[in-house]
C-alpha cells in the first residue's frame, strides 16, 4: 500500500535482470519495448519463490494493527492496483492525504512516493506498514506476529535462510511489486508491434493530439507515459497543508511538486491527481485547457489551449487505448 507522500541510485546498483518469468506469463507473446527489463538491487535478486511469498504478504491483513486491511485494500488488482477512492483509508477509519497510485510497472520507477524521495521499493514497503493512518504497525511487532505463522517461517527459511524479519518482509513485497507488468495495451500493439489495425482512426487522431499538437509528452512520454520527475502542474494557486516534495527537503522551490504519474491504465484509476481532486478525464482536460491555476512555480510548459468536443473525445479514446488488463489472469 503506497502512501500519498534510480535505476541509477546506489540502492539499485547490481545486475539488470530480464524478467523472463513475467514475459512468459503476462505479455501474451507481446514484443516488449524499453520496458522489458527491471532493475533489482544486488541484495534482492528476482525469483519466482520470492514473488510468490511477497504476493501472500501483499494480500495478508495481518500486516495491519487491527488486521482489517492489507496492501491490496488500497491497491486493488481490478483497478490497476489503485482503490478508486479520493484518498485511501487505513485502520480505524484513518485517511491518508493522498490518492493511491497504481503499482503496475512499479519496477521501472526511479523514485517512490509522490514526493519522489525514496529510491527503492524495499524502502517504500516500510512506509505504509508503519504509517499511523495506514497500517499502523511497528515493524518489531509485525515480525513477532508473522513469526507465529508456520508457513511464513518455512518460506523465509527456504528462500532467505533466515527467520521472518524486516529484511524478508520488505524484500518479498518489493519482489512481488516488480512482477506487476502491464505493457500489452492496444497502443503497444499499434506503436511497437506496428499493427496499424490495433487502433481506430479516432484513437490514432487522439495520439497525434497528445504527442504532436499539445505538450503532453513533455511529462508523459512513451513508453512509460511518465518522466518520473516531481513537477508542479499548477493544480492549485495555494497548495495549503500538503505542499508536496517541499515537506521532505524544505526547499521552497519544491512547493507543489508531486511525481508525475504514468497514464497507463488511466481508464481504471480515477479519481486523479495526488489528492484525488479531479474526478474525470474531462476535469483534467479543463484544468490544462485553462493553463493551470497559475501557481508561481507551475511548470512553464503548461499553457492554455483549446480543444473541440471531438478532439477531446479522440484524446480520451487514445488514453483508453493504454488500458491493459492481461495481468489480471493472475488475480482472478
Amino acid at each position: 500500500m503506497l502512501q500519498k507522500r534510480s535505476y541509477y541510485s546506489f540502492l539499485f546498483a547490481g545486475s539488470l535482470v530480464t524478467l523472463l518469468i513475467f514475459v512468459k506469463c503476462q505479455t501474451n507473446n507481446h514484443q516488449l519495448t524499453a520496458l522489458e527489463s527491471v532493475s533489482s538491487p544486488s541484495d534482492n535478486p528476482i525469483s519466482a519463490e520470492k514473488i510468490s511469498f511477497g504476493k501472500k504478504l501483499f494480500f495478508d491483513k495481518r500486516l495491519s494493527r487491527d488486521q482489517s486491511i492489507s496492501c491490496a485494500t488500497c491497491h486493488v488488482p481490478e483497478y490497476a492496483f489503485t482503490d478508486r477512492k479520493k484518498v485511501s483509508e487505513g485502520v480505524n477509519g484513518g485517511k491518508t492525504e493522498r490518492n493511491s497510485p497504481s503499482l503496475l510497472n512499479a519496477g521501472f520507477l526511479k523514485t517512490m512516493m509522490y514526493d519522489a524521495h525514496l529510491t527503492s521499493l524495499e524502502m517504500q514497503a516500510i512506509v505504509p506498514i508503519q504509517e499511523h493512518v495506514e497500517m499502523d504497525m511497528k515493524m518489531k511487532e509485525l515480525v513477532q506476529r508473522l513469526r507465529l505463522v508456520e508457513e511464513y517461517q518455512k518460506e523465509a527459511k527456504r528462500i532467505f535462510n533466515r527467520e521472518v524479519d524486516a529484511f524478508v518482509i520488505t524484500r518479498s513485497l518489493a519482489a512481488f511489486e516488480r512482477s506487476l507488468l502491464s505493457q500489452n495495451s492496444r497502443f503497444d500493439s499499434y506503436y511497437y508491434k506496428k499493427n496499424k489495425k490495433a487502433l481506430t482512426k479516432d484513437e490514432i487522431a487522439g495520439w497525434k493530439i497528445f504527442s504532436e499538437e499539445l505538450y503532453c509528452t513533455k511529462c508523459h512520454p512513451a513508453p512509460a507515459f511518465t518522466n518520473y520527475v516531481a513537477e508542479n502542474n499548477g493544480l492549485y494557486l495555494d497548495y495549503g497543508q500538503d505542499k508536496g516534495r517541499f515537506r521532505i527537503f524544505n526547499d521552497s522551490m519544491d512547493i507543489g511538486k508531486f511525481k508525475v504519474p504514468s497514464l497507463r491504465n488511466i481508464e481504471l484509476t480515477s479519481p486523479f491527481m495526488h489528492d484525488g481532486s479531479l474526478a474525470s478525464l474531462d476535469a483534467i482536460f479543463s484544468h490544462y485547457e485553462n493553463g493551470g491555476a497559475k501557481h508561481p512555480l507551475q511548470n512553464k510548459i503548461i499553457q492554455p489551449f483549446v480543444l473541440t468536443k471531438k478532439q477531446k473525445e479522440q484524446l480520451k479514446l487514445f488514453l483508453f487505448s493504454l488500458t491493459d488488463t492481461t495481468y489480471m489472469k493472475d488475480f482472478r
